[in-house]
């Protein structure tokens, strides 16, 4: 009787006893912590120079120092390698040590700003290169429809895919390198024209009664006086 009593019941133990083994094997989760920008990037892949370029101008320390002692939120906006690629050679190695930092600067916004918040943000973002409301760097946002454009005064750039977004952090993909109008104003950055060519020299003829009419004349008279007196000699002999 006991055992027709327990039958029913030796499946269920039998679960129950695999469900606690399986539970108690599994690792809890490891607490999630504030994403580092530059295994972010890494992770992503096409990104190799800006990566390059944060860790030298020590951007990237800044940015997860940031991220790990306050819950201040960023915005970043990287490049990717095609980006730079399309720069004017030499564009980075003609920039000094600060300028390096101020160009990783501009691509980094001091806030948190979702996709939506494009749509109503005021311009001009401030970032983290100076105070766009006081005219440094100055960095403006359109948008039309679901397409965020990014305009610096010298090049505009499209955001062309949400990287990563953690209520933190937002990383932003976009097909162009920001160039700040500080560093690269057109002014500054073209080349002054070439003088233009003067046209075939012709002589000019020199006005009446200048010295040249003067040797002419002189030389003309010079040769009547010669011949009157040629005359005279002949006329005695």
């Amino acid at each position: 009787m006991r055992k027709q009593l327990l039958s029913p019941l030796v499946p269920f133990l039998i679960f129950f006893l695999y469900i606690s083994t399986t539970v108690a094997q599994t690792p809890s989760p490891a607490p999630s912590g504030p994403a580092n920008i530059t295994a972010v990037l890494e992770k992503a892949g096409q990104f190799a120079t800006f990566i390059r370029l944060m860790k030298s101008t020590q951007e990237a320390n800044q940015i997860n120092t940031q991220l790990n002692n306050s819950n201040q939120g960023l915005t970043v906006f990287a490049p990717t390698d095609n980006a730079f690629t399309n720069l004017k050679a030499g564009t980075l190695n003609s920039l000094s040590d600060q300028q390096k930092v101020q160009l990783v600067q501009f691509h980094i916004l001091p806030n948190f700003l979702s996709m939506s918040s494009f749509q109503t943000v005021s311009n001009p973002l401030r970032t983290q290169a100076g105070n766009s409301a006081a005219g440094e760097f100055p960095l403006n946002v359109t948008t039309s429809g679901n397409q965020v454009n990014i305009t610096t005064g010298v090049n505009t750039a499209t955001v062309a895919n949400t990287i990563l977004t953690n209520g933190q952090l937002v990383v932003y993909q976009v097909d162009q390198v920001l160039l700040p109008l500080d560093l690269f104003g057109t002014a500054a950055a073209l080349p002054a024209p070439a003088p233009s060519k003067p046209d075939k020299d012709v002589p000019a003829k020199a006005p009446a009664g200048s010295k040249e009419d003067a040797s002419v004349d002189t030389s003309g008279a010079t040769i009547a006086t010669v011949s009157v007196s040629a005359v005279l000699i002949a006329a005695f002999h």
